[in-house]
């Protein structure tokens, strides 16, 4: 049943859309929680987002990123984070997905230890998606959340439910819905806010929390923000100081260069980083995007393995040990293939081996985005790491140097790369404005981060063509074809043809897809986030 349009006016915050549904998660006192934040924190959250632009502009004028001089004390200093909670020392296995019901329900029943409720990359943000995803939280806390089929199928929560951590929005990301003095609220505070109002002191009370993965930082300073927002929670919600426990994932190239600084700002609270790999291949695109001599091949072919990315990984993980906190590996985009036996098999080998690379590296666990994968590896983990983490595993043999850190990995764009990027991207795009973040293409879960690849790449390949010249990455085909935008426009056609024409998640949105795609590859300058554009689509 149509819900009526409904405007809530606490004072100074006001909800615009259908929200008399909501009548208990949005209530006055809940509404003046997140007012609050807004006064308080809004105004550095836009000066941070103002230093971003900033320093992008350096990049862009032909900088290069690097490790602060004016926290070289913070660096070689000898201090730790706070002592990990009981609830976060063994992570060896974390799945991820958004805050849809059912979904709930099968994570936190799937077997792995933690379950990572994603109102950011795997979620479309609109009103309803991020409100019921709140109720679904506050049930799942409450340990009530069922869920029943359309055909029949009862879910409900079992004996032993993974450990819960949400991850809101990044800072860059707005909530045009919830307005303070006519000004959107930063998505970030909203899905904090609601969340911690209703949930916090139950969390609190049985030692799990809350407990949040903190997205998209750049700089130590946006961490000290969430730092400041945390204990002002905590103070206003009558908790512990640092109860609510963070885990911040560098999954942007400009964060690689501050760890520790940004351990060292949530000192009090940390638990640990976590290797976000698809966004920081993206965040190596976008930043280094005036670099022409910073090409990436296609994106099968970048792997954690090339030296930009070992280097990566491998220096988070000397530095969360050095500092006490958990070094946590990356996603696991692989789904199960039915009816293909060989196939499913060669997709979990692949699995495997990642996993296997991330144990012996020194992680302390590992992201995986289906229940299916969920014993593929912990088994990995089980075997290699019998103790809860690795901790005790300093790498100390590891030095990662700036030019290390932006290395260009070498490679191909072959035609079926090229074809596959212009799919990924048009697919998820059309399926996220339909209101559908996370979509299954090719037997790999691609949400915001590997769309963003996949469109960064086109833009980067067919604006440095002819210009550049790359023994590293050829920018033209195997062949000797030209790679050009009379190819990409072609491409993007046929297949807004036939998505339009399918059955496929946001099928009845793929010309609306195909025009966003089409503007922001044109474009002269890549642009910052698929996202922000595609928001202001959103029914």
């Amino acid at each position: 049943m149509a819900v009526p349009q409904e405007r809530l006016d606490p004072g100074p915050l006001t909800v615009h859309g259908n929200t008399a549904a909501y009548a208990s998660l949005l209530t006055a006192d809940a509404l003046a929680f997140l007012a609050d934040l807004h006064h308080r924190f809004d105004a550095r959250r836009r000066e941070l987002l103002a230093a971003r632009d900033e320093r992008q502009a350096r990049w862009d004028a032909g900088a290069l990123p690097d490790f602060r001089a004016d926290t070289r004390a913070i660096r070689e200093g000898a201090w730790q984070v706070a002592p990990v909670p009981p609830a976060l020392r063994d992570r060896r296995v974390e799945i991820t997905g958004p805050v849809e019901r059912k979904m709930i329900i099968n994570a936190l029943n799937s077997g792995a230890k933690v379950f990572m409720a994603d109102f950011e990359d795997s979620s479309t943000p609109t009103l309803a998606n991020q409100l019921d995803g709140q109720e679904n939280l506050i049930d799942a806390v409450a340990g009530t959340i069922s869920y029943r089929s359309p055909d029949g199928r009862d879910y409900k929560l079992g004996a032993n439910p993974a450990v819960l951590i949400v991850r809101p929005r990044g800072w860059h990301l707005p909530e045009r819905h919830f307005l303070v003095d006519g000004e959107p609220m930063a998505g970030a505070l909203v899905d904090f806010g609601l969340f911690v109002f209703h949930n916090a002191r139950a969390l609190q009370a049985r030692d799990r929390g809350p407990y949040f993965y903190l997205p998209k930082l750049e700089a130590m300073e946006e961490a000290a923000l969430w730092d400041a927002v945390m204990a002002h929670a905590e103070h206003q919600l009558d908790l512990p100081r640092g109860c609510m426990k963070a885990t911040v994932l560098i999954e942007t190239l400009p964060a690689a260069f501050e760890m520790d600084e940004i351990l060292h700002a949530l000192r009090e609270r940390v638990v640990g980083l976590n290797c976000g790999r698809w966004d920081y291949i993206f965040s190596y695109l976008k930043t280094l995007r005036g670099h022409h001599d910073r090409l990436l091949p296609e994106r099968g072919q970048v792997q954690m393995t090339v030296p930009f990315l070992k280097a990566y990984s491998e220096l988070l993980i000397k530095t969360c040990h050095r500092r006490g906190a958990f070094a946590m590996g990356g996603m696991a985009a692989q789904i199960p293939i039915k009816g293909d036996d060989a196939a499913n098999e060669a997709a979990l080998e692949k699995v495997r081996a990642d996993k296997l690379r991330e144990v012996h590296a020194g992680h302390d666990g590992t992201w995986v985005a289906h229940p299916a994968l969920v014993p593929v590896a912990q088994a990995i983990f089980d075997r290699y790491m019998p103790e809860p983490n690795q901790l005790h595993v300093l790498r100390e043999d590891v030095h990662v140097t700036r030019d290390q850190l932006l290395a260009p990995a070498c490679g191909t764009i072959t035609r079926a790369g090229f074809d596959n990027n212009v799919e990924v991207a048009l697919r998820y795009t059309a399926a996220w404005l339909d209101g559908l973040g996370c979509v299954p293409i090719h037997h790999l879960m691609e949400d915001a981060a590997t769309a963003e690849i996949a469109r960064a790449q086109l833009w980067q390949w067919l604006h440095y063509a002819g210009d550049v010249i790359s023994d590293c990455v050829p920018l033209e085909f195997p062949d000797g074809a030209p790679i050009d935008m009379a190819l990409f426009d072609q491409a993007l056609a046929a297949h807004t043809h036939r998505l339009r024409e399918s059955t496929h998640p946001g099928a009845r949105r793929a010309e609306d897809a195909a025009h966003l795609l089409s503007e922001l590859t044109h474009a002269e300058q890549l642009g910052a986030f698929l996202t922000l554009p595609a928001y202001q689509q959103l029914a």
